[in-house]
């Protein structure tokens, strides 16, 4: 079957015009309750959608990772906007959703994308699910939304992720910690070699012994993979000494750019990542100019070895 065409439905109260199809389509999503238990993983399948092949991504050994913290469509430009203009974390404002369609501009040239802070349903967001609102606008037929933290009517903080491939295992990961409210989204995709390819999209704490427990717990849930790529706002530079030791864990590797991404007006901070195995070739990685928001996007071109691809098809 092929997913139909349907006309846009106009949303009420806020944003006041058509943005989205009458019903999502993609990844099934995992449910928003228990948000506060102790650290815990769960396996949720994928919804069964067939799609025309997308001849971007039919080869499948070279393919374009970006991550990007959204900081909910605000486009903060300067420190003295996170006292003057906070009232937008809690309120809805115009500027939203033409900043949101510039986003979607950019990450339509990507294959898997990772985003933090987005909303899954406010007051601030007009009760417009971003991570579903940029995949809709961007063309990725794959998209799962992580709620991480239930501000009630004003916010849904979460994780996305966005994928041309579909993949055949998720997982929804709490990480651990004092204040709960953070996780971390791992899809799994099939390799033609009969491995498994994981994607782990993750936003850390910003205490420091918060972030050692949480890239403790990761190292774990990441072991055994032979393909890995670790991607998303880490909350500490890309060499300091737990990174250092999750990286030796996992043999993962950070490219040789060393712009920095925080903050997007003035960077001088490295704290946006992504991380691949030594299986994996990194081609090209840049920081993009791209002020969207209070953080760069980061991005990789990357290649699996010779022989060996992605596959696109459904997932069982």
């Amino acid at each position: 079957m092929t997913i139909e065409s349907r006309p846009p439905f106009s949303l009420s109260g806020f944003l006041g015009q058509d943005v989205l199809p009458r019903k999502p389509w993609g990844m099934m999503r995992w449910s928003h309750s228990g948000l506060t238990r102790p650290s815990r993983v769960v396996e949720t399948a994928v919804s069964s959608v067939s799609l025309p092949v997308d001849p971007s991504v039919s080869n499948g050994r070279v393919f374009r990772v970006l991550s990007y913290n959204i900081q909910v469509g605000i486009d903060t430009r300067r420190y003295g906007e996170y006292l003057t203009q906070g009232w937008k974390h809690l309120l809805p404002n115009p500027k939203r959703l033409p900043n949101l369609n510039r986003i979607a501009r950019l990450l339509a040239d990507y294959d898997l994308v990772g985003l933090q802070e987005v909303d899954a349903g406010g007051l601030r967001s007009g009760f417009l699910d971003q991570t579903e609102y940029l995949a809709y606008r961007a063309g990725f037929p794959y998209w799962h939304v992580q709620v991480n933290r239930n501000l009630g009517p004003f916010g849904r903080p979460s994780n996305g992720l966005l994928s041309r491939f579909c993949p055949r295992i998720l997982k929804d990961v709490r990480l651990p910690g004092r204040i709960p409210g953070r996780g971390a989204l791992l899809a799994e995709f099939a390799v033609s070699d009969g491995g498994a390819l994981a994607v782990c999209s993750i936003h850390l704490a910003l205490g420091a012994k918060a972030r050692l427990r949480q890239l403790d717990f990761l190292a774990d849930l990441l072991a055994g993979y032979r393909y890995t790529i670790v991607l998303g706002d880490f909350n500490c530079g890309a060499h300091t000494p737990p990174l250092d030791h999750f990286r030796d864990l996992l043999d993962l590797h950070a490219p040789c750019c060393e712009a920095m991404s925080f903050p997007s007006w003035r960077p001088r901070r490295r704290i946006d990542h992504i991380l691949v195995s030594g299986f994996i070739q990194i081609l090209d990685s840049a920081v993009l100019p791209h002020a969207f928001s209070d953080h760069l996007p980061v991005t990789m071109r990357c290649a699996l070895p010779l022989g060996v691809r992605l596959l696109s098809g459904l997932a069982s």
